[in-house]
């Protein structure tokens, strides 16, 4: 599978998410030979918990497959990690991050801060724009929505 294809998969989350009422965010983790070993979404409002955002929550579920680090893992993104995430990422070890659409308000890993490679000497690959018009559309129309439901 390539970057595309995986990132397809984060997009299926973040389209349960959509469909649940969370803001759409879906995350993949693979190991070092591609197979996937966490697909998750937000659940922030589900689990009335502002940490279970889809990254912390696949980074918990690859753990318990792989251990505490997660070196050689890469993972998927529909939006770019926020400075908690981040944090998590990094402490975890992933090696790459792959994200579709930048948040340009909360993103720490290039629109807002760069925590990839200031942070307990990491050196964590990262790549922006994979399907990055689905993943904006999907937080497009849900808060368009979001803003309907409110008139």
């Amino acid at each position: 599978m390539e970057h595309k294809d995986h990132m397809l998969l984060a997009v299926k989350e973040a389209e349960e998410a959509a469909a649940m009422g969370e803001v759409p965010v879906g995350c993949v983790i693979t190991d070092a030979e591609g197979n996937v070993i966490a697909a998750t979404h937000n659940l922030t409002e589900t689990n009335k918990d502002a940490t279970a955002h889809a990254e912390l929550l696949a980074i918990a579920e690859a753990q318990k497959k792989l251990g505490r680090r997660l070196n050689g893992c890469t993972l998927y993104v529909t939006l770019e990690p926020c400075p908690m995430c981040a944090g998590a990422i990094l402490l975890s070890r992933i090696s790459c991050v792959v994200f579709g659409a930048r948040d340009w308000d909360r993103g720490a890993l290039l629109s807002n801060a760069n925590l990839s490679h200031t942070f307990l000497g990491a050196d964590l690959q990262v790549l922006e724009g994979i399907s990055e018009e689905a993943c904006e559309k999907i937080l497009k129309d849900f808060f368009a929505r979001c803003r309907e439901s409110k008139r």
